[in-house]
Formats: structure tokens, sequence, C-alpha cells
């Protein structure tokens, strides 16, 4: 009688991992002396330890993460905690800044452990379950608040950590950070308007929360300090994150009673806002109103004309923040890990000498 079952297809098991056991058998040493020669021990020669490394490799074997973890103290691993209430949790950057810290985590034999929290609170949790689970040695911390829970409650668990920015926190003299100087792009911002013709800038800046939007405007200040200008409240915006807060923003400053000729965003995305407005009143970014941001995001390249902006190396900025971290989880004092760098600035088309005086362009809208 014909056999009319389906025929079957072989299961495809995956290979057996490789134990610490399978390879002191097979260098004919004790696993103590292997697990030594791993972990770096000062009792174990170089030599041995350079034969038992190579044909660990060699034999792909690779130590069970949380027995380590439990022997050693170290899960190997930096934990980044993404707050996604944020409108902002998927902005451009951080594909870039994410790269950073996976390639430079992988460079010293590490891993990069992601969770994401809805609010402050579950921000906290987060971080304690990582931390109590021995999945993580330390943080990086992105986008530095002004007085920054996260920090807090790290430090008062005695984790490691270390900020993207600055903080106002009350440990800011043993925090660790890296950053780069928006305060210093945001003064040089104003001083090159100024320098084109413009003495009546508007500065847009971003929410309060965040403590790179207090250093910004305190560049912005020193613009025009600097400058021999006034400031005026009335041609400052706050509260900007996104492009529609941007178009808001700019469209509140460019239709007042004394417009500025020029205005300085503290971010890229809120600046490419601007670009609608100026078109749905006849303007033309660059002729008619100057306009340069911060950031350097891709968006920035493709406008019409290419915004005039300050660029970061996010993928730099997590490669070093990385660096620092391992530092100061081998030891280093956390305030022996801070860096602060400069912006690059790029000329795009979106800034010239005004064509218009602000009566000038009050009456051209109108």
């Amino acid at each position: 009688m014909e056999n009319l079952a389906a025929p079957t297809t072989p299961v495809r098991l995956a290979p057996r991992r490789v134990t610490i056991t399978d390879l002191a058998e097979h260098l004919g040493m004790t696993k103590g002396t292997v697990s030594r020669a791993l972990n770096d021990y000062a009792d174990i020669s170089e030599t041995t330890k350079t034969r038992v490394r190579r044909e660990a490799d060699r034999m792909g074997y690779r130590p069970h993460a949380q027995a380590q973890a439990v022997r050693t103290g170290r899960a190997k691993s930096i934990g980044l905690v993404l707050q996604i209430d944020e409108h902002d949790g998927q902005s451009p950057f951080l594909k870039d800044f994410i790269a950073g810290l996976t390639g430079a985590t992988s460079e010293i034999g590490w891993t990069l452990t992601v969770g994401s929290a809805t609010s402050d609170d579950d921000m906290i949790q987060t971080m304690a379950r990582m931390v109590d689970e021995r999945k993580v040695d330390g943080f990086v911390l992105p986008r530095a608040r002004v007085n920054d829970h996260r920090l807090n409650y790290l430090t008062s668990q005695g984790v490691p950590a270390i900020l993207y920015g600055r903080s106002n926190f009350f440990a800011e003299d043993t925090a660790a950070y890296f950053d780069i100087s928006g305060e210093d792009a945001m003064e040089d911002a104003v001083m090159r308007l100024h320098a084109l013709g413009h003495n009546r800038i508007g500065y847009v800046g971003g929410v309060d929360v965040f403590n790179f939007t207090h250093l910004r405007h305190e560049g912005y200040r020193e613009g025009l300090d600097k400058a021999g200008l006034d400031y005026d409240a009335g041609l400052v915006r706050w509260g900007a994150r996104t492009a529609q807060d941007g178009a808001d923003a700019f469209r509140s400053l460019i239709e007042s009673s004394k417009p500025p000729t020029a205005v300085v965003f503290s971010t890229d995305e809120t600046a490419l806002g601007a670009y609608h407005v100026a078109r749905d009143l006849g303007l033309r970014i660059g002729d008619d109103v100057s306009v340069v941001a911060y950031d350097g995001i891709p968006e920035a390249d493709h406008s019409d004309p290419s915004l005039a902006t300050y660029r970061v190396d996010n993928r730099s900025a997590g490669h070093k923040l990385i660096e620092m971290l391992k530092a100061i989880i081998d030891g280093a004092p956390a305030p022996s890990q801070r860096l602060l760098e400069t912006a690059k600035f790029h000329a795009g088309g979106s800034i010239s000498a005004p064509r218009r005086t602000s009566e000038e362009l009050r009456a051209y809208i109108l």
C-alpha cells in the first residue's frame, strides 16, 4: 500500500554551545586555569593567556553573559533608556547616535542594552529593573535636563552614568558628561548675522525642561552683547520642539510690528518650519529673512535654500560617551570624564545681508 504521508523535513538543530569545559579539555588544562586566563588574572602567564584566547576564538567559545555577570559583577553592557512619550523620541539624531554607541561597545566586546519608558517614573523603574537584574554596568543619558532625575537616581544608587549634555543637577560637581557647546554656536550665529548687517535678530528657543535650551539662549544673549545690540524680549519665542512650533514662532515674530530681519533657531527641526511660513507670506529665506540653526540634520541640506546650521557629529559623540563611561566603570573618577567640544558651522544659503530694514519688511508683508 502506498504511503501517502507527507515527507518530513529534517529539523536543523542549532550547533551546541562551546563550553569552558570543552575548551579546557581541548587545551589539556583545568577549567580554573582557562577561566583565570580568559579573565586576565595576574598569576597566569601571558603565554598561557594568549594560547587560551586564541583557541577560544578559534573554537567559537563565548562566556555565558549571566554567569559571567554573577561571577565578575559585570554584565559587559551599557544601558540606554529612551523616553518614547517625547515627540522627538525617534528624531533623526538617534540613528547616528545609536550607531556610535553600538560601534564603540562592539569594539570593547560589550553590548548596548536599550530600553524604553513612557514617563519620568517609568524611566526610573526601567533603569532600576535593568540594574537589579544585572543587565548593565552603567548608563548613557541623552538629552540632559536642568535637574536630571535620571542622574539623581543613578548617583544615589552608585551606578556609573554619563550625560550627553550638561545639567544643573545637585551633583553637577561630580557628574561626568560629553557635550557640544551650543551656547558658543548661538553666540557665533548672532555675530555672523550682525557682521552681515543685521541689527534686529530674533531667537526661537526650545522647551525649558532641557538644559541646552537655557545654555543656547545664554549664547544668544552673549552674542547680542558682543555685537553691541540690546536684548529685546519681544524678539524671543520659547517652547518650540516641532517644525510646526517653529512655524508658529516664526510667524509671530515676522508679523510683529517691528519684525527681525534674521532669526536664530535653537534646533534645525524648528527652523525648517519657518520655510513654510515664508512661502505663505511671499518671502524667500536667505533673501528676505535670514535663518540660522543648530544640529545639522539631513533635512537641513535638502531645504531650499539649504539651511545654515552648526553641525553636530552624533555618531562620534556616541563613541566618545562609551569610551568615557567605560573609564568610569573601570574606576576613573566621574569628574575626570568631562569633554566639551564645538559644533562646526555649515554655511547654507539661508543667510545673507539684509535686503530690507525691519520697517520695510513689515510694509512688504502687509
